[in-house]
């Protein structure tokens, strides 16, 4: 699965950061026109996540691809191969760590996020997981392509795509929720409405609302609440993981709310240069 592939200007930024006046030790050597080839390999088990890009990298600098390329949001084994590519020296030095580490931290997070994916689906078979926009600034769509591919969903691009009504927001109101809810759905008609709520009592108050975000609520909690609204979507939030989205996803929460993979240490990827 390949949600899509960052855009050139953003790959040739990349490039630029680690080579911004020519690789030094390549030209002082003079090896720079001998041709050989780049392979990169899963170490340990992971999702794929950024091969596209790894592959756009080699052929912005005049590599060309050897073999088949392993998709992203594919599940390896240590050893398999994710990508080879042929050309100059001097193109492989530019592009090799730049792929292999935008590799690495993508397939990190894609990996963390299948994790909580297959937990949250062995809880509940119909368990959404979503990832927050809490990623570094300036990764977004980096960051967005590898929780795809790991098998969740954006919980919110941005502010201008969703409505999502925190306690920050109500602070500034003097209605009732019955009102509020209605006033947004004037206004918005086609968005769902999502209400974050601290406790049972919030949570009754905001029921007319198509989600309620429950932070940080323990498990047995976000169970009662469900019991009581069995209608409404719960999306449990703050603190979900692998270890704990089976028990959530059990409780009747329908949505995982989750930054966790942002978090997640890279997935090594194994280099090897060899000259033809």
């Amino acid at each position: 699965m390949n949600p899509y592939t960052l855009p050139d200007h953003e790959l040739e930024r990349l490039l630029g950061e680690d080579v911004p006046a020519g690789d030094a030790t390549t030209f002082a050597l003079d090896i720079g026109q001998r041709p050989g080839r780049i392979v990169f390999r899963a170490r340990h088990t992971m999702t794929v996540c950024g091969s596209e890009e790894a592959l756009r990298l080699g052929e912005l600098r005049g590599l060309s691809r050897i073999g088949e390329l392993t998709a992203s949001g594919t599940a390896l084994q240590p050893g398999e191969t994710i990508l080879s590519l042929a050309g100059e020296a001097a193109a492989l030095h530019a592009v090799w760590k730049t792929a292999q580490t935008l590799m690495e931290y993508l397939s990190g997070i894609a990996s963390a996020t299948a994790d909580i994916v297959a937990a949250a689906r062995s809880g509940h078979s119909d368990c959404a997981v979503v990832c927050t926009r809490k990623n570094f600034p300036g990764t977004k769509a980096a960051t967005v392509k590898a929780v795809l591919a790991g098998g969740a969903s954006p919980h919110r691009l941005s502010l201008s795509e969703t409505l999502l009504v925190f306690a920050e927001h109500r602070a500034f109101l003097d209605e009732s929720p019955a009102t509020t809810l209605a006033r947004l759905r004037r206004r918005w008609p086609e968005r769902s409405i999502v209400v974050e709520v601290a406790d049972e009592n919030e949570a009754l108050a905001w029921a007319g609302a198509d989600i309620l975000q429950l932070e940080k609520w323990p498990v047995d909690a976000v169970a009662d609440l469900h019991a009581r609204l069995p209608e409404t979507r719960l999306a449990a939030a703050g603190g979900v993981n692998a270890g704990n989205a089976a028990a959530y996803a059990r409780a009747g929460a329908a949505i995982l709310v989750t930054s966790a993979p942002y978090f997640a240490g890279p997935r090594d990827v194994a280099v090897s240069i060899s000259a033809d």
